[in-house]
């Protein structure tokens, strides 16, 4: 009880004297070897110890980026609501920064791999945000000259119906069906059975932001990645995002098209995903 109490609002932030969980005190310890810095040829000799990442990472999503993100609109009840009541239950999440979602990926990977040792079973390997290229892969759905998810090249199917939740024209967000976010299963999924690999919400991806980076990654599972530090330069953080949102219009939701933010953002439209590496003949996929 002595240890709630410390993760709750003091009394001169509590409404109606209501002792209610403090969400900034709600931090994830994350903990994590860096390999790709460990495999450097110019670091080799360098102690164990200089390769582990610690840090403390916030837990609970932002809860006014529905108010930040847009000026002079009316989104309070979004603030209220979409995080806590059971309405939302099925919504994507927005409102977690990138470096929010690879805490959660590690904190999954932890949770998972500590059920399976007291089952004394084989850990699983890690979870983690895909890369740009594993994201564009599984989005394409085995369609690989299609612009979209659903194959191409139109956002309508015959019947005039959108394909995708976005904004088809200036001001026109509700045509689609959702004003703003929708159930992660209200579209048809892809020939690989995703949801809403365009639309809805953009994603975070594990690949750093580079222009020219198609130019000289490996063909064989392209990446390129960075874990900034608060001391790096901003163009350093940028992360790529990939599939587009509710408030996109079609040019973001073709899979070939890239954006990026800044990994320590928050917003109301975009989200995550997990991925996890299995072995080749597993027949789980």
């Amino acid at each position: 009880l002595e240890k709630i109490s410390k993760l709750t609002l003091t009394p001169d932030n509590r409404l109606y004297g209501r002792n209610e969980i403090d969400p900034e005190k709600l931090l994830f310890r994350v903990e994590a070897f860096n390999l790709k810095e460990a495999a450097k040829i110019e670091n080799k000799g360098k102690p164990r110890s200089s390769f582990i990442v610690r840090y403390d990472e916030k837990v609970y999503p932002d809860t006014l980026v529905w108010m930040r993100d847009f000026s002079y609109s009316y989104n309070e009840p979004m603030a209220k609501r979409y995080f806590a009541h059971p309405s939302f239950g099925n919504y994507p999440v927005v409102g977690v920064s990138w470096k929010q979602a690879v805490a959660f990926c590690r904190w999954r990977t932890n949770y998972l791999n500590s059920f399976l040792e007291r089952k004394k079973k084989v850990p699983e390997s890690d979870f983690r945000l895909p890369t740009e290229a594993e994201w564009e892969y599984a989005a394409r759905g085995g369609r690989t000259q299609s612009p979209y998810p659903w194959g191409g090249p139109y956002l309508r199917n015959k019947k005039g119906c959108l394909l995708a939740n976005f904004k088809p024209g200036r001001g026109n967000y509700q045509e689609d069906g959702g004003f703003y976010t929708v159930r992660a299963d209200a579209f048809w999924p892809n020939d690989f059975g995703l949801y809403n690999m365009s639309g809805n919400v953009a994603e975070w991806t594990n690949s750093l932001y580079y222009e020219g980076s198609y130019n000289f990654q490996h063909e064989m599972n392209p990446d390129i990645r960075f874990d900034a530090k608060d001391t790096d330069p901003p163009r350093m953080k940028r992360k790529v995002l990939r599939g587009g949102s509710w408030k996109d219009v079609g040019y973001y939701l073709q899979t070939g098209t890239r954006s990026y933010e800044y990994q320590d953002t928050a917003k109301s439209y975009i989200g995550f995903r997990c991925v996890i590496d299995l072995p080749a003949n597993n027949p789980r996929r």
